[in-house]
């Protein structure tokens, strides 16, 4: 039997080498333009044009085989052969940005220095070219002594003449490249410039306009003051712009609720479909549109190439808590899931860094938490200005995200003097170049998100809603009895409920706190549940969950309601994936066991201070 043919893309952080996967597999990939997106490798199958099947392997970006931290160290034991159960390559696809020439040859020395077949991906010429840069491939290929293809993988560019230079690596003649195995690293970098000269054969002005952006969005006052007004535009985006689209999904299942009671004859099956699938499910799927507008600001940051910015002008912030601005990638990530967020601090060469990193990154506010914030904001919180056109409900979700911001601070701070106590790192990052955000791209990872949003709704959401469904709705009560009283999940609830009495929160709160450890937003739909069981009637069941709450709840409990979000303790899939990034389970014990008592605390703190102010 043959054994299947290999090629890696390898290459230095955010060249291109997952747009290059996907345009050759058809995979979809995550892409972005900032670096350190890649952390682990990914595998797909390319169809050679004589039919051949060869498996292609997306590495982690990496400046050296010297590697410096995790994902750096996957990368130089696939390329070394070293990798458990993976033969070594039989071909290197060297993937270096036409912009970044001579950053990036100093890596691609390395590797030609390997003596292996390998071509050469000169990708990102489309930008190059936009910014006043002619380079000749042939030149770079005579300096290299490897061909040397162009490509740019967003728009399909060259990948044809790419597929063919794999196809004839094996036959190239390793010996007549230059020599540059005994090279050091100082004389690499040498020769590197050397090469970038003579390949580049003009080079306008073009990069004068970045240069000026980067003045004015790095500068250390004006820098840190855009962002956060970035960021405050965007979550009063997310409440204004979603309400119509989420109004119009709340009717649309209030309409299939009053179906579902009008179709169906009173009994099990219409209270399941009416109180379990459609009250609960659908408290949840309504806060689609929020969740659609903050990734679509997220999306266009990385892609433009502001990420990366935000990453350098945090450095400085996050240097008095003892992190650098390499953590800033990682806990972004975390704003739509802390568990690709806890992966990416692989990209983090410090053990302490990065332990820490992610040790804090379950307190960024994930998009699992948007549903929670959105539906006790929008209940409690009105809908008013405070001057300038300034919404007070995207307003107080702004202040959400940044006590989360601030509590990650503050947690990391503790750490560093204390569990995680050493010095700081250097942080060594490449800007990338401003572009467009492509829209194609935008769309997709759009619709990524969403998906996963309302699989997430379907599956895990669904399944804790329906197990809360069954344990609310038996034993039936007596009549005149409340059915919550009656229930299994009452009698649990009241258990619980003298824990967390003291911080001002009911027995309804205290059964939604079990179900959201399966995931966050399961709290709201366990609300749902719960008040739509032990509703007297069909009206008031289909009234909705925001009515409800403000029957039920007073304003010192909903605002702890929300302290205790902001610190609460992670979901399940976070707590399993520190775990395995952590190799035990002392630092994911941990994490819970201080995220638990922070939340309680903040939460305690606000309803008593809330309630001394007569609020």
């Amino acid at each position: 039997m043959t054994r299947l043919r290999t090629a890696a893309l390898v290459g230095n952080p955010n060249a291109g080498k997952s747009a290059l996967f996907n345009a050759l597999t058809g995979a979809r990939q995550k892409i972005a333009n900032y670096p350190g997106v890649t952390v682990e490798r990914r595998a797909g199958r390319l169809v050679m044009p004589t039919g051949e099947p060869v498996e292609l392997i997306d590495l982690p970006g990496s400046y050296s085989l010297d590697a410096a931290s995790p994902d750096e160290e996957v990368t130089r034991q696939v390329v070394e052969g070293e990798f458990p159960g993976e033969p070594q390559p039989d071909v290197l696809v060297v993937v270096v940005d036409a912009a970044n020439l001579e950053q990036h040859l100093v890596f691609a020395q390395e590797l030609v220095a390997l003596g292996r077949p390998m071509v050469v991906a000169l990708n990102m010429v489309d930008l190059a070219e936009r910014d006043g840069l002619a380079i000749d491939p042939d030149a770079l290929s005579a300096a290299l002594g490897v061909p040397v293809v162009s490509t740019v993988a967003v728009r399909r560019r060259g990948l044809d003449e790419l597929v063919d230079a794999l196809g004839n690596a094996h036959d190239q003649d390793v010996t007549t490249r230059h020599e540059v195995r005994n090279l050091s690293l100082p004389e690499r970098r040498l020769n590197a410039r050397n090469m970038a000269r003579g390949a580049i054969l003009s080079e306008s002005g073009q990069h004068r306009l970045h240069a000026s952006l980067d003045k004015v969005l790095l500068h250390p006052w004006l820098g840190p003051p855009i962002l956060f007004a970035l960021l405050f535009v965007i979550f009063q985006a997310v409440f204004a712009w979603a309400t119509p689209f989420a109004d119009a999904l709340d009717a649309a299942i209030g309409a299939l609720i009053a179906l579902a009671n009008g179709a169906l004859p009173p009994g099990i099956l219409r209270d399941f479909i009416a109180e379990g699938v459609l009250t609960g499910v659908g408290s949840v799927v309504v806060f689609l549109p929020q969740i659609v507008i903050l990734f679509a600001f997220i999306l266009a940051m990385e892609q433009s190439g502001y990420m990366a910015r935000a990453a350098f002008i945090m450095d400085r912030l996050m240097a008095y808590v003892g992190l650098s601005g390499r953590s800033f990638i990682p806990l972004l990530s975390s704003f739509a899931c802390a568990v690709p967020g806890i992966m990416a601090t692989r990209a983090i060469a410090d053990p302490k860094d990065r332990l820490t990193t992610i040790l804090i990154a379950p307190l960024m506010t994930c998009s699992a938490r948007l549903p929670v914030y959105a539906v006790i904001i929008a209940a409690f919180i009105p809908a008013t200005t405070v001057g300038g056109g300034v919404g007070l409900q995207g307003l107080v979700l702004f202040a959400l995200y940044i006590a989360g911001i601030l509590g990650a601070m503050g947690a990391a701070l503790v750490l560093r003097r204390t569990a995680t106590k050493g010095g700081s790192s250097g942080f060594i990052m490449e800007l990338p170049r401003y572009q467009m955000p492509p829209l194609r791209d935008l769309a997709i990872g759009l619709w990524q998100r969403a998906w996963v949003f309302l699989r997430r709704a379907g599956t895990i959401i669904f399944t804790a809603t329906v197990a809360l469904w069954v344990l609310l709705s038996f034993p039936q009560a007596e009549p005149g009895e409340s059915q919550l009283d009656a229930s299994i999940a009452g009698h649990v609830a009241d258990g619980l409920h003298v824990l967390v009495e003291p911080i001002g929160f009911n027995r309804e709160i205290a059964l939604a706190l079990i179900p959201a450890m399966a995931a966050r937003e399961v709290a709201v739909s366990a609300l749902a549940t719960t008040y739509a069981v032990d509703a007297d009637d069909e009206e008031a069941e289909a009234r909705g969950l925001i009515p409800q709450l403000r029957a039920g709840w007073s304003l010192p409990t909903a605002l702890a309601f929300l302290a205790w979000f902001v610190f609460a303790p992670q979901c399940l899939s976070t707590i399993a994936v520190a775990r395995r990034e952590t190799n035990g389970w002392k630092w994911p014990a941990f994490m819970v066991a201080y995220l638990f008592g922070a939340a309680y605390v903040f939460a305690g703190l606000t309803y008593w201070s809330a309630a001394a102010l007569g609020l």
